[in-house]
C-alpha cells in the first residue's frame, strides 16, 4: 500500500510539470529553472517568491540591456551600453549567466553550492570571476547585477534583517487582534472581523503558530506602482463583510454549500493550485507556464529575457497590491468565521479525508486542505493566488498578443495528497484554452479549498489585471529606451560599495 501511495505521488508530482521542462532549455529558462527549485528548497512565502524572481530576472534583463540596440537598463540606464559589434548571442549568455548567478546568491543563498556553482561550471563560467571589467560580458553581468541588488536592498522588504531582526521579518509592529486557535478553529474571538493566526503541527512534525508573513509587504517598493496602495479605491469596492450582516452569513453559507458538494474534479483542481510549503508557490507556478510560452512560441534568448522580466516584475507588483489590502482590512478566514456562526448548528460540509461530506457540528468545520497546512498565514482579503494569477494572464495575454493558452495537465488516479489513493476516482484532465480561464481557475480554486470567500477571490482577479497592465506599459519604455531613469549610484561609486566584486 505503502509502494503504491508513493508511485501515486511521484505520478502527480510529473503530471503537474509543464511540458515545457522537456523542452531545449536557453539559459534564461535553465536560470529560471534552478530559482524555482530554490524557492522550493528555501520554503519562502509568497510575496518573497515574487520578489526573488522579479531580483533574478531584472538583474538578467538589465544585463541583457547593455547588448541591445535601444533598451535600457533598469538602474544604469545605458551606461553599460556595448558596440554593435559584441552583440552576440555568447556575449548575452555569458553576461545574463553571471547576473543571474549573482543575484541568486544574494535573495536565495540556499543552493548555491548544489545548483548554482554546477550550472556556472557546466555553461562553462568561472563563479568566482568578480570582475566589474564593463569591457567583458563577465563585468557587465556583476555590474548591472549589483546596481539591482543595492537598489533592492533598501526597498523595505528587510531581506537583509537591518529594519528589525531577521530577513524578511516585519518591522512594522503588526500584531493580531485574536490569539491563536488549534484546527478545528475555536469559535471565541476578540474581533470576528479580523484575522486569526493558526496553530497545527506541519509536514516535519513541528507544532507551528501562525504570524502574518509579509505584514510589511504594503511598503515594500514596487516595480510599476507609485505604492502599495495604489488602487484601495478598487479593493474597497469589494471591501469584506462586517460581522452581523446578511452579507457575512450569505459568504459562509457559500462557502459551506461548496464544501458540501465539491467533485472529484473540485477538489483536485483545489490540489493543483493550492502552491503551498514545498513548491514554487504562485509566482513560480505561472513562470512554468511562461516556459510553456517559450517552447511554443519558439522564443529567442532576447524574448525570454524581455518575458520573463516583465512577468515577475508585474506579479512582483501584484503581490505589494495584494498584501496591502491584506494588511488595510486584516479580514477573518472562513477557517475562523464558519465555526463561529454555525457553533451548535448541524451543516453538511465535506468531512475530512476519505470521509465525504457528512452532517456536523459548525464549530468542527475545516477547509479542504493538508492538515499540515490548513490556511495560509495571513489574512483573507483579497485573494493572492487571484491577483498574482490575473497579473500573469494579462502579461502573457499582452506578451503573446492572443488570449489562447492551450496548455494541459492530467492528474492520475488517487494522486490526491489530502486523500491519497482515493481521489480522484478516475484521471482528471485540467485544460486551459486561454490564459484566463487558467487564472480564473486558479482563483476558484481557493473557494473550493475553503481558503477564500468570493468577494476576495473577484476583487484580486481585477487587481490583478490592473496591476499587470501598469507594469506593462512600465516595461515597454525600458525595451525602448524612453525610460526616465537616473544612473543611481554611478559605477564607480557602486563597485567601491561591493568590494567582492
Amino acid at each position: 500500500m505503502k509502494f503504491r501511495l508513493a508511485i501515486s505521488a511521484l505520478l502527480f508530482l510529473c503530471s503537474c510539470a509543464s511540458v515545457a521542462a522537456s523542452a531545449p532549455s536557453n539559459e534564461v529558462v535553465q536560470w529560471t529553472n534552478s530559482t524555482l527549485q530554490a524557492i522550493r528548497d528555501a520554503k519562502l512565502g509568497a510575496p518573497v517568491v515574487a520578489r526573488a524572481l522579479a531580483i533574478v530576472h531584472t538583474c538578467m534583463y538589465d544585463a541583457w540591456a547593455a547588448y541591445d540596440e535601444h533598451a535600457v537598463g533598469t538602474q544604469l540606464r545605458d551606461a553599460l551600453r556595448r558596440p554593435a559589434s559584441e552583440r552576440t548571442p555568447a556575449n548575452k549568455t555569458q553576461a545574463i549567466s553571471y547576473a543571474a548567478y549573482r543575484a541568486l546568491v544574494d535573495v536565495l543563498p540556499v543552493d548555491t553550492d548544489s545548483v548554482y556553482i554546477p550550472l556556472m561550471k557546466k555553461l562553462g563560467y568561472d563563479p568566482n570571476d568578480n570582475s566589474t571589467d564593463i569591457e567583458t560580458p563577465t563585468g557587465i553581468g556583476n555590474v548591472a547585477c549589483a546596481a539591482v541588488l543595492e537598489y533592492r536592498h533598501h526597498d523595505k522588504s528587510n531581506q537583509l534583517g537591518d529594519l528589525a531582526q531577521g530577513p524578511y521579518s516585519d518591522w512594522t509592529g503588526y500584531a493580531s487582534r485574536n490569539t491563536p486557535s488549534p484546527i478545528p478553529a475555536r469559535s471565541t474571538t476578540s474581533d470576528p472581523n479580523h484575522w486569526q493566526p493558526l496553530t497545527y503541527v506541519n509536514s516535519t512534525g513541528d507544532l507551528m503558530t501562525q504570524r502574518f508573513v509579509g505584514a510589511q509587504w504594503c511598503y515594500v517598493t514596487p516595480f510599476a506602482l507609485t505604492s502599495g496602495d495604489e488602487y484601495h479605491w478598487l479593493t474597497r469596492l469589494f471591501r469584506p463583510a462586517e460581522f452581523g450582516s446578511q452579507e457575512y452569513r450569505q459568504q459562509a453559507e457559500e462557502l459551506v454549500a461548496m464544501s458540501a458538494a465539491l467533485t472529484d474534479r473540485q477538489k483536485m483542481i483545489a490540489e493543483y493550485w493550492s502552491d503551498g510549503p514545498n513548491s514554487e508557490q504562485p509566482p513560480g507556478h505561472w513562470a512554468l507556464f511562461a516556459q510553456f510560452v517559450s517552447q511554443r512560441d519558439h522564443h529567442s534568448l532576447d524574448d525570454d529575457v524581455k518575458m520573463f522580466f516583465v512577468l515577475s516584475n508585474a506579479i512582483f507588483d501584484a503581490g505589494i497590491a495584494a498584501w496591502d489590502a491584506k494588511r488595510e482590512y486584516d479580514s477573518v478566514r472562513p477557517v475562523t468565521t464558519i465555526p463561529i456562526l454555525f457553533r451548535d448548528k448541524t451543516i453538511r460540509s465535506w468531512g475530512g479525508p476519505g470521509n465525504g461530506t457528512i452532517e456536523m457540528n459548525g464549530s468542527q468545520w475545516i477547509p479542504y486542505q493538508e492538515a499540515t497546512s490548513p490556511t495560509p498565514p495571513f489574512p483573507e482579503y483579497v485573494s493572492g493566488h487571484s491577483t498574482y494569477s490575473a497579473a500573469a494572464a494579462r502579461i502573457l495575454e499582452l506578451w503573446t498578443g492572443s488570449s489562447h493558452f492551450g496548455d494541459a495537465v492530467t492528474l492520475p488516479s488517487g494522486t490526491s495528497k489530502i486523500e491519497p489513493g482515493v481521489t480522484p476516482a478516475h484521471p482528471i484532465t485540467l485544460r486551459w484554452e486561454t490564459f484566463t480561464d487558467a487564472a480564473n481557475e486558479a482563483g476558484i480554486s481557493r473557494r473550493y479549498g475553503g481558503i477564500h470567500f468570493r468577494s476576495a477571490d473577484l476583487a484580486g482577479r481585477l487587481l490583478g489585471r490592473i496591476v499587470a497592465f501598469k507594469a506593462w506599459q512600465k516595461a515597454e519604455t525600458y525595451f525602448d529606451g524612453s525610460a526616465v531613469t537616473g544612473d543611481v549610484t554611478g559605477i564607480a561609486a557602486l563597485t567601491e560599495a561591493n568590494p567582492t566584486l
